[in-house]
C-alpha cells in the first residue's frame, strides 16, 4: 500500500503594521508575532498566506526575508487586502469574506490555521467568525511572547484560543444572519410557520455544518427526504465541509447480485457480464456525501459491507482481494421504523446503531397545515419554471384550494409529491397561465377521488365520482360513515344491474329471505333507499317504481 502523503500546514494571517515592524539588526531583539510563528519548534508552517495593505511593501519585504532566514521551508504568499478603515466592521468583514470565498481550500491535503495575533481587533473577530462558520475550514492560533513586554527576543509560544464575542453585537448579528441563510436554504427559501418543523431544520443546520457523522432522515414517502439530503450536501459544500460529489441511490431499486456491484463495485471478470472494472457508488462518493434512500430495503450482505465501510472507510469490491478506501458522509433515508425491522430480523442492529447518531423525522404534509400556503406559492414558482411561463392563481381560486388543502378531508397521502402533481396539473390546464376556480374545482374532484378509500370508487365508470357521491352530492356523501357509504355503494351497484326493484331485492336479501315465511324484498329495499332520500327511479334511471 502506498504511504500516505504528509499533510501541509497553511497559515492565513494579516501583516502586523505595528507588531511586525523593525529595522536593522536590533529588530531581532524585538518579538514579532508573524516571524515568531515560523520559529515554533513544534509547528512547521509550509505556507503563509499573508494579507497586507497596499502601502506596506517595505515592511513586507523585510518580513519575507526574515521568515526565509528562520524557516526556509515556509513559502510566503502575500496578498493585498485594500481596507480603507480597518476599524470599520462592515468593510473589514466584507473584504475578508470576499477573499475567503475566492480562495481555493484543499482540506483533504492541507491543515489550516488562522493567525489572529496581528491585525486590528475587528479583523481578529472577523477571522474568528469565518472559522466558526466553517467558511475557513481551520483552527485559530495566537502567538504569545516569551516574557512580559513586546521588546523581548525569542519566538515565544503559540496556543489555540477561543474568543469572547459578547461585546461584538454587530458581528454576532452577522454570524446569526449566516445561520438564518443556512436555515432558509435548507427549507428551499419557503417561509414555513410550523414551529416543530422549524426547530427540526435549525438542528439539522447545526449538525450538517459541524458533523461528518451519518444522518438518518425518516418520514413518509414524499415528505422531502431526497430534497433535504441534497440541500444538506449543498450547505456543507458551501461551508467547506465536503469537497467530493453528491451520490444518491434508492435502495429499493437494487435487486440480486447487482446490488453489491452497484454499491461496492467489482473487478473485471468477477462474474458473468463483468467486462470491465466498476468503481461502485461508495468510491464515487469519496470526499462527499452518499445518500441511500430507503436504506431498509438493503439485503443482509449489503448491510454488513456498508457497516464495515462506515467504520473502517474500507471495503472489498466484488471479486477483488484488495481493499479500497472511501471516506464519505452517509445520509440515509427511510419510511420504515428501523427498530421494528431490527426486531423482525430484517435490519442489522449494529448498523442501525451506527447510522442513527443523528436521526431526524420529517413530518407528513397533513401534519403541517400552516405550511401549505407558502408551499403552494413555491410549487407555483416551480411550475412556472418547468413550463417556461408565469403561472398564477387568482384570489378566489387560491382560497378555494387552500380551504380544501388544509381541511381534514385532504389526506395528502403522497405528501409533497401530491401537492406538486396537483399544482402542475392545474398549471397545465390554466388558460393564459392563470388558474381559475373552475380549474381548482376540477382538481379537487380529482384529489377526492384519488384519496377515496378502496371499495368506494366506481372502477367501471372509468374513475369518475362513485355512485354515492353522484346521487347524493359530494357534501352529503362525505357526511356518511365509511360503513354506510361502502354498503350504499354496493346496493346502488346491484340496483343499476337489475331490471326491477324486486329483482334487486332478491339479490340483496337472498340469504335472509329464505328464512322468512313471507317476504317483500321490494318493500325492504324501498325503505332502505328512503333512509338516504332515494327512490328506485333515482337509482335505476328508469323512471318507474316497479316493472313487470
Amino acid at each position: 500500500m502506498a504511504k500516505a502523503r504528509a499533510r501541509k500546514t497553511v497559515v492565513l494571517g494579516m501583516l502586523g503594521t505595528t507588531l511586525d515592524t523593525g529595522q536593522g539588526p536590533q529588530r531581532w531583539a524585538k518579538w514579532r508575532p508573524t516571524v515568531a510563528l515560523c520559529q515554533q519548534e513544534d509547528l512547521v508552517v509550509h505556507r503563509l498566506e499573508l494579507l497586507h495593505p497596499p502601502n506596506a511593501a517595505s515592511l513586507l519585504g523585510t518580513l519575507r526575508a526574515d521568515i526565509q532566514q528562520v524557516s526556509p521551508e515556509t513559502e510566503v504568499r502575500p496578498t493585498v487586502l485594500d481596507i480603507q478603515n480597518p476599524w470599520d466592521l462592515e468593510e473589514t468583514y466584507g473584504a475578508l469574506l470576499d477573499h475567503v470565498r475566492g480562495y481555493t481550500f484543499n482540506p483533504e491535503e492541507e491543515d489550516y490555521l488562522v493567525h489572529i495575533t496581528t491585525g486590528t481587533h475587528i479583523a481578529q473577530i472577523c477571522m474568528f467568525l469565518l472559522v466558526e462558520s466553517r467558511l475557513i475550514p481551520g483552527r485559530l492560533v495566537q502567538m504569545s511572547p516569551a516574557g512580559t513586554g513586546r521588546d523581548r527576543s525569542g519566538p515565544g509560544s503559540h496556543t489555540l484560543i477561543d474568543l469572547d464575542l459578547s461585546q461584538y453585537d454587530t458581528l454576532a448579528a452577522r454570524f446569526q444572519q449566516e445561520q438564518r441563510e443556512g436555515l432558509s436554504f435548507l427549507k428551499a427559501g419557503i417561509d414555513t410557520l410550523n414551529p416543530a418543523f422549524n426547530r427540526l431544520i435549525e438542528r439539522i443546520e447545526q449538525v450538517a455544518v459541524q458533523s461528518k457523522a451519518p444522518l438518518l432522515i425518516t418520514g413518509p414517502t414524499g415528505a422531502g427526504k431526497s430534497q433535504l439530503a441534497r440541500r444538506v450536501y449543498a450547505l456543507k459544500k458551501a461551508r467547506r465541509g465536503v469537497t467530493g460529489p453528491f451520490v444518491d441511490l434508492n435502495c429499493a431499486t437494487l435487486r440480486g447480485d447487482g446490488a453489491m456491484s452497484a454499491l461496492f463495485g467489482h473487478v473485471k471478470g468477477s462474474f458473468t457480464g463483468a467486462l470491465q472494472d466498476r468503481p461502485g457508488l461508495l468510491r464515487q462518493a469519496n470526499g462527499g456525501v452518499l445518500f441511500l434512500d430507503e436504506i431498509g430495503e438493503l439485503g443482509a450482505d449489503e448491510q454488513a459491507m456498508l457497516l464495515r465501510a462506515l467504520e473502517d472507510k474500507r471495503f472489498l469490491p466484488v471479486g477483488s482481494d484488495r481493499e479500497v478506501e472511501s471516506d464519505f458522509q452517509l445520509i440515509a433515508g427511510t419510511n420504515r421504523d428501523l427498530q421494528i425491522e431490527v426486531e423482525r430480523g430484517r435490519f442489522r442492529e449494529d448498523l442501525l446503531a451506527r447510522i442513527n447518531l443523528w436521526t431526524f423525522r420529517l413530518p407528513a404534509l397533513r401534519e403541517r397545515p400552516e405550511d401549505i400556503p407558502p408551499n403552494l406559492l413555491y410549487e407555483l414558482d416551480q411550475a412556472s419554471e418547468a413550463m417556461g411561463t408565469r403561472v398564477t392563481m387568482n384570489k378566489e381560486a387560491q382560497e378555494r384550494f387552500l380551504a380544501f388543502a388544509t381541511s381534514p378531508d385532504a389526506r395528502w397521502s403522497g405528501n409533497f409529491r401530491d401537492l406538486n402533481a396537483a399544482v402542475l396539473r392545474m398549471a397545465t390546464l390554466a388558460a393564459g397561465g392563470r388558474i381559475t376556480r373552475e380549474v381548482v374545482d376540477e382538481e379537487l374532484g380529482r384529489l377526492r377521488e384519488q384519496w377515496r378509500p378502496a371499495g368506494t370508487r366506481s372502477e367501471s365508470r372509468g374513475g369518475a365520482v362513485d355512485p354515492v357521491a353522484e346521487l347524493l352530492g359530494e357534501d352529503l356523501a362525505r357526511e356518511l360513515d365509511r360503513f354506510d357509504r361502502v354498503q350504499l355503494a354496493d346496493v346502488l351497484s346491484v340496483c343499476r344491474a337489475s331490471r326491477t326493484l324486486s329483482d334487486a331485492g332478491r339479490v340483496l336479501f337472498a340469504q335472509s329471505r329464505a328464512q322468512k315465511k313471507s317476504v317483500n324484498d321490494a318493500d325492504r329495499l324501498k325503505k332502505y333507499l328512503a333512509r338516504f332520500g332515494l327512490t328506485w327511479a333515482d337509482v335505476s334511471g328508469r323512471g318507474t317504481t316497479e316493472a313487470a
